[in-house]
């Protein structure tokens, strides 16, 4: 039976293009630290100052629940569960 995975973590990723002009695909391995969930996807490495840079994707579902915990979502209970 295939463990259920939650979370994807790694300390640097491989990037993969395609050049238009040529065709011809180019790898690179970078210093990127990596983190994907159900809610979202997050980068992280450093500027040239060497602080920490972040660029996060939200999934759907991840969308959904920030808005929900900053109140903004709509009023349902989408478990069923908190119904008066």
């Amino acid at each position: 039976m295939e463990e259920e995975l939650f979370e994807l973590i790694a300390h640097e990723v491989t990037v993969e293009i395609k050049d238009e002009a040529t065709g011809k695909i180019y790898r690179r391995e970078l210093p990127i630290d990596y983190y994907e969930n159900a809610n979202l996807l997050k980068l992280s490495g450093e500027n040239l100052d060497g602080s920490t840079s972040q660029l996060v994707f939200y999934s759907s579902r991840g969308i959904q629940r920030l808005k929900d915990l900053t109140g903004k979502g709509a009023d349902h209970d989408p478990c069923g569960g908190h119904s008066k």
